[in-house]
């Protein structure tokens, strides 16, 4: 084991309440090689490899699933091509995209049954009529 004298320690005091709603402060060490630690940052040292989700997501950040159905109401075929996407499980490689994809399918739904409705009135009028 290392010895802890070589170390610089940093010491934190973190607030909070114990299980009767009475505030403790607490006091927290922490022990680190070199001197660049911060609890809201992560260490860039050789070594450190990021976390996966880190990056942000592509299209302007937002992500490709709520980039297309932004866009979709614009031009629907990019609800399509997202659809597509979710069902391809292109959100397995990053869950951030959920979300977005799913939102466009669903507006992909929503608009393919407002086409079919508007086509079946356009082509079939007798059978939207009352008699």
């Amino acid at each position: 084991m290392e010895d802890r004298q070589d170390r610089q320690s940093d010491e934190a005091t973190l607030m909070g309440q114990d299980g009767h709603g009475h505030e403790k402060e607490k006091g927290v060490k922490i022990l680190t090689d070199e001197g660049d630690f911060s609890l809201l940052e992560p260490a860039a040292s050789p070594g450190f490899s990021p976390r996966p989700f880190d990056k942000p997501l592509p299209c302007f950040g937002c992500g490709i699933g709520w980039f297309s159905f932004l866009l979709g109401f614009v031009f629907p075929p990019f609800w399509y091509y997202a659809t597509v996407l979710y069902f391809g499980n292109h959100h397995l490689k990053d869950p951030r995209e959920r979300a977005g994809l799913a939102a466009s399918a669903i507006a992909a739904l929503i608009s393919t049954v407002a086409i079919l409705i508007s086509l079946l009135t356009v082509f079939f009028p007798r059978a939207f009529q009352r008699h």
